[in-house]
């Protein structure tokens, strides 16, 4: 399984819930889903934005999707005792069993 690894930090300046997280986590897509509507033209708006500023915007607001998401698998190892690693073996195996992923070793 060759793997290219996109790592986020455990953010120490913000004290999230589960509830919290799981609402910043639904904003942030919101926005996501508004920036492809800018490169689609599916807002109704006239964009003013060349192709190479909204990708910009779109991978700046996955970032943010991601980093929430990141955000709350820390709050649910930290607040419940969720195993993060056997949680992302499980996600792995679920991926492999998917086809969408190659088995380690099979390249």
């Amino acid at each position: 399984m060759r793997q290219k690894i996109v790592a986020l930090p455990r953010l120490d300046r913000l004290r999230p819930t589960i509830e919290s997280t799981a609402l910043k986590l639904m904003e942030e897509a919101g926005e996501l889903a508004q920036a492809i509507g800018k490169l689609r033209g599916l807002n109704g708006e006239n964009v003013a934005l060349s192709q190479e500023e909204i990708m910009r915007l779109i991978i700046r607001e996955l970032f943010d999707v991601a980093q929430t998401a990141v955000s709350m698998m820390f709050v649910l190892e930290e607040q419940y005792g969720v195993d993060l690693d056997r949680a992302r073996q499980e996600h792995l195996a679920k991926l492999v069993a998917k086809g969408y992923l190659t088995p380690e070793g099979e390249e």
